[in-house]
C-alpha cells in the first residue's frame, strides 16, 4: 500500500468517528448550537423529559430567528435525542434517584470543544506559546531523563535562575509587567485546557462503562468452576483502574486532585489570574465564570467516574450474589434431556411428522392446600410485661380514661339539638361551647362540634371566635376557631319555613 493510499484510510478511519460525523453534516451548526445551550460546559446530566422539552423550544427560537428550514434537524424532541443517542452523540442513563437522564458522549464534547476552539481568537505564534513549549520540554526532560548528572544539572540550573530572580526583586528591582498580548495569550491556552476536560472525563466514563458490559458479557459465557470465575473477575475489579489506559490516566489525576494542597493552590492561582489588572479588558463573563468554576468541574467530573466505577464493582457483587450454579446446572441437565428425547423421536418419525406439546403445563386442580399447620407455640401466652421499678402501674378510673379520651359525641349531639330549640337559642357554635358544663369544653370536644357542623352541612364563615376550653386538670385555654352559626330556629336545615310557622 502506497503512503497517501495509507493516509487515506487513516482519514477514513477518523471520519467515521462520531465526532467528525456529528460536525460533517449540513445541521451540525443547529445541534452543536443546542448542546451548548442545554448541557453548557460542564455536561450536567438532563432528565429525558426535559431535554425533549428544551430541544424543541431551542429550534423554535432557531426557527424564529430565520433559519432555513432545511438546516433544522426535523421530529419531535423524543425523536431528535433518540436519533442523537444512535449517532453516540448522547447516552441516556440512571442517576442516583432511579430517574432516566440524557449526558453528552465524549465524541459530542470533543466536537463542541473543537466549535469553542474556533471561535475564539488567538495567534498562530506568540512568545507566550514558544516559552510554553520551551518550559514544558525542559520540565518533561527533568521528570524523564534516565541520567542522574543530567537531571541534576537541570534542577541545579532551574534553582539558579529561580533564585537570581528572587534575589533580583528582593533587592528592589523594576519587576517586569506581562504586556496585554502576553496575559491574552495565556488566557487562551488556559481556557484550551480547561474546556477540553469535560471530554476527558467522559471518555474515563464511558470506558469503565464498556468495561462492565464486557465483564457482564465474558462471565455469562464462563464454564469454568464457580470459585475460579469469582477470584479472577474479584482480581479484574481491582485492577480495573490499572489495567487500561484510561484508568491509568484517570488514576494519576486523581492522586493529584486528591491533594487539597494542589486543589487550594490551584484556586489561589486562578484568584490572581483573575484579579489581574488587564484580566477585565480581555476576558468577557463567561469566561471568567469558566475559569472560577474549574476546581467544581473537576470535581464533579472525578465524581461522575467515581460513581461509574462503584457501578462496575456493584454490578459484579449483585451478579455474583444471585449467580445460582445449581439451578444453571439444572436447566442444562433439562435441556440435555430435551434434546436426547428429541432425537429419539425423530428416528423414529418422518422428517413431515408434527407432534402437539404444551408450551406451559397442565393445572393442578386442588380445591384447597394447607399453608400452616398447627404450632402449639402459638397457644402459649406471651410473657407478663416486667416494669423497671417492680412496682405495678398505678391503675386509672373509667371517669379519668374518659376525660383523656376523644369528643363525646352523643352528648355533645343532644346538647345541641336542645339548644337549636331552645327558647334562648346560641348564634354561633362558639357561644354554645361557652354554655356547656367543664366535662364537655375540654379542647378535644372542640373537634367534636365541628364535626357535628359539618354532617349538618353548616359553613363557617372567614372571622374567627374565642373559644375557652377547660382541660381535665382544670388549666384553660384559649382557641381561634372559624365562627360557625347556627340556622335559626324558626327555619328547617335547608332554610325553609316550618308549617306551624308559615
Amino acid at each position: 500500500m502506497s503512503e497517501v493510499a495509507g493516509e487515506l484510510a487513516r482519514v477514513k478511519d477518523a471520519f467515521a468517528q462520531p465526532t467528525l460525523t456529528l460536525l460533517h453534516q449540513r445541521q451540525a451548526p443547529v445541534v452543536i448550537s443546542v448542546f451548548r445551550a442545554a448541557f453548557g460546559r460542564s455536561n450536567t446530566p438532563i432528565p429525558t423529559a426535559r431535554l425533549h422539552a428544551q430541544v424543541e423550544d431551542h429550534l423554535a427560537q432557531v426557527r424564529l430567528a430565520g433559519e432555513p428550514e432545511g438546516d433544522l434537524p426535523s421530529g419531535s424532541g423524543r425523536d431528535l435525542c433518540q436519533r442523537w443517542m444512535r449517532g453516540q452523540w448522547l447516552v441516556r442513563s440512571l442517576d442516583d434517584a432511579g430517574h432516566e437522564v440524557y449526558a453528552l458522549t465524549s465524541h459530542a464534547q470533543q466536537a463542541l470543544e473543537l466549535v469553542k476552539n474556533l471561535t475564539r481568537d488567538r495567534a498562530t505564534l506568540s512568545e507566550h506559546r514558544i516559552a510554553t513549549i520551551l518550559s514544558t520540554v525542559r520540565r518533561f526532560n527533568a521528570e524523564a531523563n534516565p541520567d542522574r548528572s543530567a537531571r541534576v544539572g537541570i534542577l541545579n540550573a532551574e534553582i539558579a535562575r529561580l533564585q537570581a530572580e528572587r534575589d533580583r526583586l528582593v533587592d528592589g528591582a523594576e519587576m517586569v509587567s506581562a504586556t496585554e498580548d502576553y496575559m491574552l495569550e495565556g488566557f487562551t491556552e488556559l481556557l484550551s485546557l480547561i474546556s477540553a476536560l469535560p471530554s476527558d472525563f467522559a471518555r474515563v466514563e464511558e470506558r469503565f462503562a464498556q468495561i462492565r458490559a464486557e465483564v457482564l458479557a465474558s462471565f455469562r459465557a464462563e464454564d469454568r468452576p464457580a470459585g475460579e470465575v469469582i477470584d479472577d473477575y474479584l482480581d479484574r475489579a481491582d485492577a480495573l483502574l490499572t489495567a487500561t489506559h484510561e484508568g491509568r490516566a484517570f488514576e494519576g489525576a486523581f492522586a493529584l486532585l486528591r491533594d487539597d494542597g494542589l486543589v487550594t493552590q490551584l484556586r489561589e492561582d486562578l484568584t490572581a489570574l483573575l484579579e489581574h489588572p488587564v484580566s477585565d479588558r480581555i476576558l468577557g463573563e463567561a469566561d471568567r465564570g469558566e475559569l472560577r468554576g474549574t476546581v467544581r468541574l473537576v470535581r464533579d467530573g472525578l465524581d461522575r467516574v467515581l460513581t461509574q466505577r462503584s457501578r462496575v464493582t456493584a454490578t459484579l457483587k449483585e451478579y455474583i450474589v444471585s449467580h445460582d450454579a445449581v439451578r444453571d446446572r439444572e436447566l442444562e441437565q433439562v435441556l440435555r434431556q430435551v434434546e436426547s428425547e428429541l432425537m429419539a423421536w425423530m428416528a423414529t418419525t418422518g422428517p413431515r411428522a408434527t407432534h402437539d406439546v404444551a408450551l406451559l403445563p397442565a393445572r393442578v386442580g386442588v380445591e384447597h392446600l394447607r399453608e400452616r399447620f398447627h404450632d402449639p407455640a402459638d397457644d402459649t401466652p406471651p410473657e407478663p410485661i416486667a416494669t423497671t421499678s417492680g412496682e405495678a402501674a398505678p391503675g386509672l378510673s373509667l371517669a379519668e380514661l374518659k376525660a383523656q379520651g376523644g369528643p363525646q359525641l352523643t352528648p355533645l349531639r343532644r346538647r345541641l339539638e336542645e339548644a337549636l330549640h331552645s327558647l334562648h337559642p346560641a348564634a354561633s357554635l362558639g357561644e354554645l361551647f361557652e354554655r356547656l358544663e367543664p366535662s364537655l369544653r375540654r379542647p378535644v370536644e372542640i373537634f367534636g362540634l365541628l364535626h357535628l357542623a359539618a354532617q349538618h352541612g353548616w359553613d363557617a364563615a372567614g372571622e374567627a371566635e374565642q373559644w375557652r376550653a377547660v382541660r381535665p386538670d382544670g388549666s384553660r385555654r384559649t382557641f381561634a376557631v372559624p365562627r360557625t352559626d347556627l340556622p335559626d330556629p324558626d327555619l328547617d336545615l335547608t332554610g325553609q319555613h316550618h308549617p306551624e310557622h308559615a
